[in-house]
């Protein structure tokens, strides 16, 4: 009924992709958002699954675990755990959006949860507010027809 660890921040994961056109101009998409399509899913669902919208998320946490703030691999899983991230974005955006593209990129929007009134119903102006988001985009990635 209760998670052990409860969310302590609402994280909102976006990709865009890039396409080299036949002129040699690459087109950036706009960016779309993953975590919403996730939401989305549990939400008019009379009996949802949680399993998509946990493997998104299980899988920035992994990546946030084993690369460093400069988006470096330092471990084979670390690499594997970098193109899980990735194939999952890029079936993802495929799955929603037309057209091809060869390179994907990810924005991981976080915002802290604001701490719930006290039992006793303290006041909401007595309660901290959540800090400012942070927003962390990655580097591009290259994707292929069979996302490797």
């Amino acid at each position: 009924m209760f998670a052990p660890e409860p969310e302590s921040i609402n994280r909102q994961i976006s990709a865009r992709t890039a396409h080299l056109t036949a002129d040699g101009t690459v087109r950036v998409s706009t960016w779309f958002d993953l975590s919403a399509v996730d939401d989305s899913a549990v939400e008019h669902n009379v009996f949802p699954s949680h399993t998509t919208q946990n493997m998104l998320r299980r899988a920035w946490t992994s990546y946030t675990e084993l690369h460093g703030s400069d988006d470096e691999p330092r471990s084979e899983r670390a690499v594997m755990i970098q193109k899980y991230l990735r194939n999952i974005a890029a079936d993802r955006v495929a799955a929603h959006r037309r057209g091809a593209f060869e390179s994907i990129q990810l924005r991981v929007t976080s915002l802290p949860i604001a701490p719930p009134a006290t039992a006793n119903g303290g006041r909401p102006e007595a309660r901290t507010a959540p800090a400012p988001s942070d927003i962390r985009v990655l580097p591009w990635w290259k994707v292929t027809p069979d996302g490797n």
